[in-house]
């Protein structure tokens, strides 16, 4: 009788197995499938591209109506391909950075993260996931955005002072700078986003991180702009893809570094308030 009862009941207990198991391959599918069902996240890549490389040729055909005029902007005298090429990037990093911000404190502002913590308990697999998978959306639209620019721009300046192409030292490894950058700007947003849970106030701290306090380090006095300036995350990510260097600036290395430092400090940020603090 009792050999009856087991045989029965192992069947139901087979049943009560669930079907599916949270794993880092599926959360990060999901979060890819709904970055990409958003009709914003197609207008806002559109957007930081045409930003980078519009505003790319604009730089390069004002330098180049200036050479053939004689009266180039003071601005301009010591440009190259590269920089002319690369001058949308401060215009696509508010692009790509708000739309990391739009992945994270959207879910807050329509309430939609209460079902993704559902579905994914440990919750810090939702972040890393999200911020891997914007990341890379980011860093590929920047790179690609990169080399169109670089390769329209280098064409409009031919056979002038600022020339360049991709053979020319350093050249390369601007323009995969820049795209890593803009990545990393992705991914900034998306800790903002998480850390502050408010689609506004991410982008306000954003916007002031890369372009009001960097004007506002300029009316300290001189000895403490040279010594802050080149950490602030604006100039530390812009050294990574500089052509060239001087004393004020840091290398592309340590800009790296110190971009990095600031990138895992939103995430570090962000990670604490999403284990800590309820949705």
């Amino acid at each position: 009788m009792s050999t009856l009862t087991a045989t029965a009941e192992e069947p139901r207990t087979a049943q009560a197995r669930p079907a599916y198991r949270v794993t880092g391959r599926r959360v990060l599918s999901s979060e890819w499938a709904k970055l990409w069902s958003l009709r914003s996240t197609w207008i806002t890549l559109g957007l930081g591209l045409l930003f980078l490389v519009a505003f790319g040729l604009i730089a390069a055909s004002r330098y180049k109506s200036g050479i053939d005029s004689g009266h180039i902007d003071r601005d301009f005298a010591d440009s190259t391909a590269v920089s002319l090429s690369l001058f949308g990037t401060n215009f696509a990093q508010l692009a790509l950075g708000v739309l990391g911000v739009l992945v994270t404190a959207g879910e807050y502002s329509t309430g939609m993260i209460r079902s993704t913590l559902a579905a994914v308990p440990r919750r810090l697999p939702v972040l890393w996931s999200k911020a891997a998978v914007f990341g890379l959306v980011a860093l590929a639209v920047g790179t690609l955005g990169a080399f169109v620019a670089f390769g329209f721009g280098s064409g409009i300046v031919s056979g002038t002072p600022a020339a360049m192409g991709l053979s020319h030292a350093g050249v390369l490894r601007s323009l995969l700078g820049a795209g890593l950058y803009l990545g990393l700007v992705g991914v900034i947003g998306t800790a903002l986003g998480a850390l502050l849970r408010s689609v506004a106030g991410g982008i306000s701290v954003l916007v002031a991180t890369f372009m009001l306090i960097p004007g506002l380090i300029s009316l300290l006095p001189s000895s403490w702009q040279d010594n802050i300036s080149p950490y602030l995350p604006s100039n530390a990510g812009e050294s990574m893809f500089a052509l060239t260097h001087d004393s004020t600036t840091l290398s592309p290395s340590a800009g790296l570094l110190v971009f990095l430092c600031w990138t895992a400090l939103a995430l570090g940020g962000a990670a604490y308030r999403l284990a800590r603090s309820d949705v």
